[in-house]
């Protein structure tokens, strides 16, 4: 099993790039949170609870900042080959290693994992330790009592939010010490 994941003499040229992936799911159902109101004012915000959605697949890379997504309609084996056949022929000439967590589609008989990419699966359960959670989280943050009437109109919103962040915001949110550290004692740079 391990022979598997070592490189070859003849591939060692290439770059190997550390990425954490995961997938999270955008509705029309109104992200609740506080809100601020001036002194003896009782905040009012607006809800609904329809259920359409769709799932942002994403990469980030800690080590840069860098990352890829894109937009499915569901959460299947499917959906996530394509991911990462769009994201290998991103960076054709790179080794990919993505932390992926352990839901049942990322180590499916019939997903296809492209050549140059290798999954590493994290515990069970342990969401804290992949750190693309918490760009989740931060996109999610502006979106909070937002009220959208249709499912074009939060995906536009979505990919706004996505899109303003830079690659250093990005790195700092990934970024995280004990990740780093493994990732310059591996000889990743």
């Amino acid at each position: 099993m391990i022979k598997k994941y070592l490189i070859p003499p003849c591939e060692q040229h290439r770059q190997i790039r550390y990425w954490c992936g995961d997938e999270s799911r955008f509705g029309l159902q109104t992200v609740t949170g506080r809100l601020i109101t001036i002194t003896g004012v009782k905040p009012v915000g607006y809800t609904q609870w329809k259920r359409d959605n769709f799932y942002i697949y994403g990469v980030v890379e800690p080590l840069t900042g860098e990352n890829f997504a894109l937009e499915f309609s569901h959460l299947d084996t499917l959906c996530f080959g394509i991911f990462l056949e769009n994201l290998a022929q991103l960076y054709p000439e790179d080794i990919h290693v993505i932390q992926v967590d352990n839901g049942a589609f990322h180590f499916s008989k019939y997903l296809q994992v492209p050549e140059n990419i290798i999954l590493l699966f994290q515990p069970p359960y342990t969401p804290e330790v992949n750190p693309i959670e918490r760009l989740w989280k931060e996109i999610k943050k502006g979106l909070k009592w937002e009220y959208f009437q249709t499912l074009d109109e939060l995906k536009e919103a979505v990919w706004k939010q996505l899109n303003k962040l830079t690659t250093s915001q990005i790195k700092s949110i990934a970024g995280w010490d004990f990740i780093l550290e493994a990732l310059f004692v591996s000889g990743f740079s």
